[in-house]
């Protein structure tokens, strides 16, 4: 085989390659279907607070809710944290609901929060967490990731990545 022909070869390999490894890294990043009867499993889950509080998501039933899952080793977590309490401190008289459910480690958390206080309730999801949002559409467990359920407990919206004040005005008008 010659040189020119063996480049040409090798180039289109690089060029498959490269694009199976696109695909398949959006294709991890794209939401899934949600897992049959994960929405009742997430209603019937609990949690201890940061400081040992029961956090039981069927408490948040019957208003909207915002679950966000964040850690505090995820620097697009931790920047979306202030616009996810502003939210919070300025919907929850209109009925809005939010809660974080913390995908790390209680003292972890518990440290975080001294520096920077959550308005909202926290749930220690611990690495469970990763496996709940999987089952609620979130492919490869990516932090953060954030559910909208309405007043009904119905999953109506979804978003792997950092919440942005657009899609918190979006949700603020579905409940």
């Amino acid at each position: 085989m010659s040189l020119q022909r063996r480049t040409l070869w090798m180039a289109g390999v690089a060029v498959v390659a490269g694009g199976a490894g696109a695909l398949l890294a959006t294709r991890r990043l794209q939401l899934q279907p949600v897992v049959s009867e994960a929405e009742a499993a997430f209603w019937a889950g609990a949690y201890d607070g940061p400081n040992g509080e029961a956090v039981r998501l069927a408490d948040f039933r019957g208003k909207p809710l915002l679950v966000n899952f964040w850690a505090t080793w995820c620097p697009p977590c931790v920047e979306e944290l202030p616009l996810l309490n502003a939210f919070h401190r300025a919907h929850q008289d209109k009925g809005w609901q939010v809660l974080g459910l913390a995908v790390d480690q209680p003292s972890a958390v518990r440290g975080f929060m001294q520096k920077l206080p959550l308005n909202f309730p926290v749930g220690m999801a611990g690495f469970a967490g990763t496996e709940l949002s999987r089952s609620l559409g979130n492919p490869s467990g990516a932090l953060p990731f954030s559910v909208v359920f309405d007043a009904s407990g119905t999953l109506v919206h979804r978003k792997i990545g950092k919440v942005s004040e657009t899609d918190l005005s979006q949700w603020a008008g579905l409940g």
